[in-house]
């Protein structure tokens, strides 16, 4: 359709532009072209007054496009068209000009080329066209070379604003009990979108919720009553969801929607009744109020109620209110709407405190009739027993019938019920119920021996209130059928001496079964077929569900074979028969003449005394777990009480780099003090002491005197702060060890060593004397042992 409406703006183009050329009017022409950048060259042609021809150059203009699409969202600025003039020869000497709306802002102009862009996105709900004028100049004389062009750019139109309702919410109300079809009210949505291009603002209307109470027309908003007879007394208030889609409610439109809450007004339609006494009433409950009047008063006007008569016996009581002096009917038995309807009771009330004179003038009772309706109550559905047990085979194929249920409404309605399963109580969904006629059938197959009975609850539901359920269990027995083989009832493992006789018992073996069948067990034992020729035992069977193994040789020898395995054959005497063969293994062993057993296979010692391999095996594995975990624990405990090495390896020297902001005494320091210390020294003691000192109380500190070489000794100030250094730090007990290096900043006044770093040093090692080192002490015997020309040996502690 937008191509057909594109072809026909273009056609009635030419046609316009030919009818003005044709008639000379002097007016401008402008034709577009909607594929590639062809320009076509007009010629305008007018009269003047006088009638003489007037002629003016001819100009062309290109458009890539005549609208514009709304929103873009390309990067690039979006390309409008392109003006060109006839005069225009490619040398630059034209410059092109565009003015009107948004020009230079919302669009711009290549003045060389004549190409038109927009900058910015365009939104035709804010300005749907744009007239614009556009001119050629000369460049350098800036004057026009032809008259203003005037042209207009229209925004296409996209889908880009959902309908929107005129109100939201929405309030009405309709009569009650109205015929079907009754117009509720009339709902409106706008769309700012072009209503004159394509289907973007053609909105049509739908019902979202309030089915099926009303409809909706979809072209025109009207809101109609779709159900006729709509009753107040049962549901007078209403809530409906209109929706309005855009793109005439095809897929991708947009949509809005709206709330309209509709209120059913009162009508005349129900005639005055008198309470009734619903059956759903609880024994005890009051269902009636008397009230009798007497002209007396205060306590001569207490009376009394009862009831004289009854088509109800025991059904209802009466007392008196003492306070308000009314009789109180109560319910005695539970109503039941379906059986009786109404009860009649004559009730009698009389004074309480007689006056005797008046006896005989007056009477002083009073009787009335009193008629209870009962209302009919819906009730649930009611199931024919109060639980249902149900059997089948084990064997049964899926979907076997095992039972049924069946429950009635006890309304008078009737209704149909809809039967279904509690999945709560048959998780693993093994039945299930048919939801008419209430028949119980299988899913899944069953196995006796897994699980013999199953529990289910099947409910029942009203079906025209389905709020109404009824549950009721059912127990379904799974009946055992003979699919199970017998086998041994122990694992059976026996010695046979080496001199045994011939037909001598030496095991008896019994069987079980998984199945239990109704006249009991009864198992048959036999050798199986294959080898009774070559047997080496026999099998008899003791008629007891028990059987005897027997040697069938005078001697075995334990050194030609030590085992033998008995194949025995177990059937059960049920259809269809099951039968199992189970190996008896028989070990040969030496005994002495009382048949006691003396040497056989360390395996067959085992089992005698009564373990299996397997538990042999257990017990073996557990001791040695047990033995490694006391060696792991020795070794951590050896690990913990050994002292950590100051260097583990000559190759690691990772310990032997310690941080701890001061200089250590070099690798042979080693003994006086603790590694783990200088590793972490911010977590020393303060009160622990050194090892390598004795602590003060014991040994005070000795001021010790040191001997400054003669370059020194006339600085009595760097003399001074030496000696209180050197006894600051014998008498600190956090001190580093013995050969540990002290840098201080302070070189004294006048200090004829000049620096101590040999960075700036210009002579050689040579050209100082080091021997006075040894003589400061212990603390400076590694820097004379590596600078001085003799072994420092002989120092001593001051």
């Amino acid at each position: 359709v937008q191509r057909h409406l594109h072809f026909l703006t273009v056609l009635l183009l030419l046609v316009l532009w030919a009818y003005l050329c044709s008639h000379g009017d002097g007016l401008r022409a402008l034709k577009r072209t909607t594929g590639g950048r062809r320009g076509v060259a007009l010629t305008l042609t007018g009269q003047d007054a006088n009638g003489v021809p007037l002629r003016r150059s001819k100009r062309g203009w290109m458009w890539n496009q005549f609208f514009l699409l709304e929103e873009y969202t390309g990067l690039d600025n979006q390309y409008v068209g392109k003006l060109h003039s006839d005069g225009d020869r490619g040398d630059g000497s034209i410059r092109y000009v565009l003015t009107g709306d948004g020009a230079g802002t919302l669009f711009i102009i290549d003045e060389n080329s004549g190409d038109i862009h927009a900058t910015k996105r365009l939104d035709r709900e804010e300005k749907a066209y744009y007239t614009l004028r556009a001119k050629a100049v000369n460049r350098i004389t800036n004057t026009s070379l032809e008259g203003e062009s005037e042209f207009i750019i229209k925004i296409h139109d996209i889908n880009d604003n959902e309908p929107k309702f005129t109100k939201d919410p929405y309030f009405t109300h309709v009569p009650e009990m109205s015929p079907l079809g009754t117009v509720v009210m009339q709902v409106t949505a706008t769309d700012a979108d072009d209503a004159t291009y394509g289907n973007s603002a053609r909105v049509v209307y739908s019902i979202l919720q309030g089915q099926p109470y009303f409809s909706v027309d979809p072209n025109t908003g009207v809101i109609k009553t779709a159900l006729p007879n709509m009753d107040r007394e049962t549901k007078e208030n209403y809530v409906v969801v209109i929706q309005a889609k855009d793109m005439a409610g095809q897929m991708g439109g947009l949509s809005g929607t709206t709330t309209v809450s509709i209120t059913l007004s009162d009508v005349n339609d129900n005639p005055p009744r008198f309470p009734k006494t619903p059956e759903s009433s609880e024994p005890g409950s009051t269902v009636a109020v008397l009230r009798a009047t007497d002209a007396d008063i205060g306590r001569n006007a207490e009376m009394n109620y009862r009831i004289t008569s009854s088509d109800g016996p025991a059904m209802f009581d009466i007392s008196t209110n003492r306070s308000t002096q009314e009789g109180v009917i109560t319910l005695r038995k539970p109503l039941d709407f379906e059986r009786k309807r109404s009860y009649t009771l004559r009730i009698q009330v009389e004074n309480s405190n007689p006056d005797p004179r008046f006896l005989r003038y007056a009477a002083t009772t009073d009787e009335a009739t009193v008629k209870l309706i009962v209302e009919d109550v819906d009730e649930p559905p009611v199931f024919d027993r109060v639980s249902y047990v149900m059997e089948v085979k084990e064997d049964s194929a899926v979907g076997t019938i095992v039972g049924s249920v069946s429950a009635t409404d006890p309304d008078s309605s009737r209704s149909p019920v809809r039967y279904s399963i509690d999945r709560r109580t048959d998780m693993d969904r093994v039945f299930n119920v048919h939801p008419g006629n209430g028949s119980v059938f299988m899913l899944r197959t069953l196995d006796r021996e897994e699980n013999p009975w199953h529990n289910i609850s099947v409910i029942a539901t009203e079906f025209n209130n389905p709020r109404l359920i009824s549950r009721i269990p059912v127990d379904i027995r799974v009946l055992d059928v003979n699919d199970n083989a017998p086998t041994f009832a122990a694992y059976y493992e026996t010695f046979v001496c080496e001199n045994t006789k011939a037909n001598q018992r030496i095991q008896t073996v019994s069987a079980k079964d998984a199945d239990e069948p109704i006249g009991g067990h009864r198992f048959f034992f036999s050798l199986a077929h294959e080898v009774s020729g070559k047997a080496n035992f026999t099998v008899r069977d003791n008629k007891d569900n028990t059987a005897g193994i027997l040697t069938r040789r005078n001697s075995y020898s334990r050194l030609q074979r030590s085992t033998y395995l008995v194949p025995v054959v177990i059937s059960d005497g049920d259809f269809p028969m099951q039968s199992s063969t189970n190996t008896l293994t028989v070990r040969v062993c030496t005994c002495d003449r009382e048949g006691n057993m003396q040497l056989c296979n360390q395996e067959a010692l085992v089992l005698t005394a009564g373990l299996s391999t397997g538990a042999l095996m257990a017990i073996i594995i557990c001791v040695l777990i047990l033995l490694l975990i006391v060696v792991l624990f020795a070794v951590l405990r050896r690990q913990q009480r050994k002292k950590e090495p100051l260097i583990i390896s000559k190759e690691d020297v990772r310990d032997n780099v310690v941080s701890y902001n001061d200089e250590g005494g070099g690798e042979e320091d080693t003994q006086a003090f603790d590694i783990g210390t200088l590793r972490n020294p911010e977590a020393i003691e303060e009160t622990k002491q050194r090892r390598d000192i004795k602590p003060e109380t014991l040994n005070p500190p000795v001021r010790r005197t040191v001997v400054l070489p003669p370059a020194y000794r006339d600085n009595s100030d760097v003399r001074e702060f030496i000696n209180q250094r050197l006894q600051d730090n014998d008498q600190d007990p956090t001190a580093p060890p013995y050969d540990s290096l002290a840098t201080y900043a302070y070189e004294g006044s006048g200090s004829v060593a000049e620096s101590l770093s040999s960075l700036g040093s210009v002579t050689t090692e040579g050209d100082q004397d080091y021997n006075y080192l040894s003589e400061w002490g212990p603390r400076f015997r590694k820097l004379a042992d590596m600078y001085g020309g003799e072994d420092s040996d002989g120092y001593r502690d001051s």
